[in-house]
């Protein structure tokens, strides 16, 4: 079957679709962007998805594409229409069409949207969890927004491939001061040898993350005690157990950092029991 993808208005064939090449999010990363769970045919965590989005837009300016209602629509008819039962669903907004300059265009641009999805195999993402990844620690030299879901990535693709070659999944970026950020595509959490989860606070070196609030939901419904603060990789390495959230992963163990296994160097009780029950509080919107 043909993937279909939505771009401006319309559903197409991938072979067909595409955006101008004047178009600000090709030649700026003038965008901004979520993706979004899809798990047995229905959206997962929706709302928060939509509501970081907003935040984004209008941190950056760029107009709302459309009224939630009319987005929620879209997203639902890309994953029917590609038959996605388990996997993603990805949106972009730009800032749209114009003349290339670095001044914002007038009211003549209107913003693109194009909204993609595709299936992952569960039994494999499940069997990754099962063994746990490896993450690599990689120095953080992106722009001081981390905090906008915007598309200029190519820091965090450098810091994966270079994680990919050092062995690794992931990668966590480690601020001036010597603690972690978050990682290339997820969230960072461990747990101390005392039970206590931690995870660095909000601002702006990271990404609110939908799955990172969701958890924070979870933890706090199971009666586990968090803190929310900064950690170094040291304290990491010595941590209980460690795990990286993500709308594509959920919770997924960490199992060594730098080469250094976390505890036994197996995936922790507490993480595969979050993983396990992440679900029962996720708001799930079938479509």
């Amino acid at each position: 079957m043909a993937r279909i993808a939505y771009v401006n208005g319309r559903y197409q064939p991938y072979a067909e679709a595409g955006v101008h090449v004047e178009d600000r999010g090709f030649q700026f990363a003038d965008s901004v962007y979520e993706v979004c769970e899809v798990r047995g045919g229905a959206l997962i965590d929706t709302t928060r998805h939509l509501a970081r989005l907003e935040r984004s837009l209008a941190e950056l300016k760029i107009a709302k594409p459309m009224a939630d209602r009319a987005l929620r629509h879209v997203l639902g008819e890309v994953v029917r229409r590609n038959r996605v039962r388990n996997g993603l669903v990805y949106l972009q907004v730009t800032r749209g069409q114009a003349t290339r300059d670095f001044l914002f265009p007038g009211s003549e641009a209107n913003p693109t949207l194009v909204v993609l999805a595709r299936a992952i195999d569960p039994a494999k993402v499940a069997a990754k969890a099962q063994h746990g990844i490896a993450v690599k620690s990689i120095a953080d030299a992106r722009w001081g927004r981390c905090d906008l879901k915007t598309v200029m990535l190519l820091p965090a693709a450098l810091a994966k491939e270079a994680a990919r070659e050092a062995g690794a999944q992931e990668a966590w970026f480690v601020d001036e001061a010597g603690f972690v950020t978050e990682g290339a595509s997820s969230n960072a959490w461990i747990v101390r040898p005392d039970g206590f989860v931690l995870t660095r606070k909000l601002d702006h070196r990271i990404l609110g993350g939908v799955t990172r609030a969701t958890l924070l939901d979870l933890l706090k419904s199971l009666g586990v005690p968090v803190e929310q603060r900064s950690f170094t990789i040291a304290e990491a390495q010595a941590a209980r157990e460690a795990f990286v959230t993500s709308a594509s992963a959920t919770v997924m163990p960490v199992v060594s950092i730098d080469g250094r296994k976390v505890a036994d160097g197996k995936p922790g009780s507490l993480t595969l029991r979050l993983r396990e029950k992440f679900h029962d509080l996720a708001e799930i919107t079938p479509v």
